[in-house]
């Protein structure tokens, strides 16, 4: 018998019990006979003043990550979507993958995450020099740079916010969002690119990209393509930017 809902997939997706942007945005980007089942890692809302606290933060993400799984293993997904990206920068393309293929060994289940998706993505486009912002602390972003720059990814700029808790990452306005991007933007960068899951930007990119003429790419966007292509979901889904209308 096939869900009569998810009759093509049904995606477990993993994210901070903080996060109120991945499960709306995910939602967005879904293609009819998908479905999404969020399962929330349980944790209290950071007060990130610090590289040492803000790491701290992702860390506890981390550890909680194991429960959440076997939460929403219990519907019986096709595939896991990690809707949290910081850890899986940690440690370079290296660390990215002994993390997921940690939780893959958990769950019996094949799963994409933030990082991995992102580079596909850029390969995809063919950007090799990218500027980008982040709501982390510095010590995030440089895992961000050192991850990208395995796959041969030059970062040229980036903007860390600095968001203080993890709820207030979902209040960065559009506003605030276009003029990073401007101040990223340059004739020596293919590509802009967003990462932290609980910032809203799936929209904004794909006009932005649309605008300036190159790949503008929003991490949740990334990772759903990467899900989707990673099931052989090969539906062109337009008003999200060129990666899931092209590739």
């Amino acid at each position: 018998m096939t869900d009569v809902r998810g009759w093509r997939k049904k995606f477990g997706v993993l994210g901070p019990s903080t996060n109120t942007i991945v499960q709306p945005d995910f939602d967005d980007l879904r293609p009819a006979g998908v479905t999404n089942h969020y399962s929330r890692i349980v944790v209290q809302d950071a007060n990130a003043v610090s590289n040492d606290s803000f790491y701290a933060g992702t860390m506890e993400i981390s550890d909680n990550t194991v429960d959440a799984v076997r939460g929403v293993l219990t519907c019986k997904p096709d595939y896991l979507v990690m809707g949290m990206s910081a850890v899986t920068f940690y440690g370079g393309a290296e660390g990215g993958q002994r993390w997921k293929e940690n939780i893959e060994e958990v769950a019996g289940l094949k799963l994409s995450i933030g990082s991995e998706s992102l580079a596909n993505a850029l390969q995809a486009h063919g950007a090799k020099r990218i500027a980008f912002v982040s709501p982390y602390f510095p010590v995030a972003n440089t895992a961000v740079r050192e991850y990208l720059s395995d796959y041969g990814i030059e970062t040229r700029r980036d903007v860390c916010l600095q968001c203080p808790t993890w709820t207030a990452i979902a209040e960065v306005t559009e506003a605030t969002l276009i003029d990073v991007l401007a101040e990223l933007d340059g004739d020596d960068v293919d590509a802009l690119v967003q990462v932290g899951t609980n910032l809203s930007m799936i929209k904004l990119a794909a006009e932005t990209e649309q605008r300036i003429g190159k790949p503008v790419l929003a991490i949740n966007t990334a990772t759903y393509w990467h899900a989707l292509r990673n099931n052989d979901i090969e539906d062109k889904i337009s008003g999200f930017g060129r990666l899931l209308e092209e590739f």
